[in-house]
């Protein structure tokens, strides 16, 4: 009877210690996993290719060379790219007709990748109806290097609209959000470093759950898929 007792006691022991050494288990491993996660923050400049001031620059001789006509200025900048970057160090997609639609936070414009991956990404985004919405809270510092009409924006709290116009840059550091707009037919070369696949539920998300649009969020995934794997496979992530 008394080895009874001992034997249920030890076992109720066990019992009560198993759920506790289950969740130990699981904090420490969302410890390892976070640390592992902020280690990789300080290293991922190391895998950047393009440099932020260089594409101002480039964005600036595309509207000298081409004032009135923004389709070649894209071409212009594609194609100076191309001839720059060669493609064992970085994939550029040389199509310029892959336009797909992109709705996110409320905005809806065009979109052209030209160069994806988990650390970067180049597009041409922009419409000439114009456009407003929320500029989301990302994980990636995000450069609308303005290529044709305006782009205003709205910090909370402000009493002024913030203007940017063709051949300016509006930098978004992560973590910030604004209230923004496509003027006047504006176009932007957008420049996003950081954590690129933590971006795509907000680019992903009106579609899903309010514009039904399912094939162009298809033809995202396609896209952006195919340029990260492609980048993937030549090294560069």
């Amino acid at each position: 009877m008394s080895s009874t007792k001992k034997s249920g006691a030890k076992k109720s022991t066990e019992e009560r210690r198993d759920p506790i050494m289950k969740w130990a288990t699981r904090v420490v491993i969302l410890a390892l996993f976070l640390a592992f996660c902020g280690w990789l923050d300080t290293i991922k400049d190391r895998w950047y290719v393009f440099e932020p001031s260089k594409l101002h620059a480039l964005a600036q001789d595309a509207i000298a060379a081409h004032p009135d006509d923004t389709g070649a200025m894209v071409h212009h900048i594609v194609s100076n790219l191309t001839a720059e970057y060669p493609s064992s160090q970085i994939r550029i997609n040389p199509n310029e007709r892959e336009w797909v639609f992109n709705n996110a936070g409320g905005a809806m414009g065009g979109m052209y990748i030209i160069h994806a991956s988990i650390t970067e990404y180049l597009i041409v985004f922009g419409t000439p109806l114009g456009t407003e919405g929320h500029s989301g809270i990302h994980t990636a510092d995000d450069y609308f290097h303005i290529l044709s009409g305006e782009q205003w924006a709205y910090t909370l709290g402000s009493f002024e609209k913030e203007v940017y116009t063709a051949g300016s840059v509006h930098l978004m550091p992560r973590g910030v959000r604004k209230q923004y707009k496509m003027h006047k037919g504006c176009f932007a070369l957008e420049y996003a470093r950081g954590w690129i696949p933590l971006m795509l539920p907000f680019g992903f998300a009106d579609a899903i759950s309010s514009t039904m649009d399912y094939i162009s969020v298809y033809d995202t995934v396609r896209a952006t898929g195919r340029e990260m794997i492609k980048n993937l496979l030549i090294g560069k992530i």
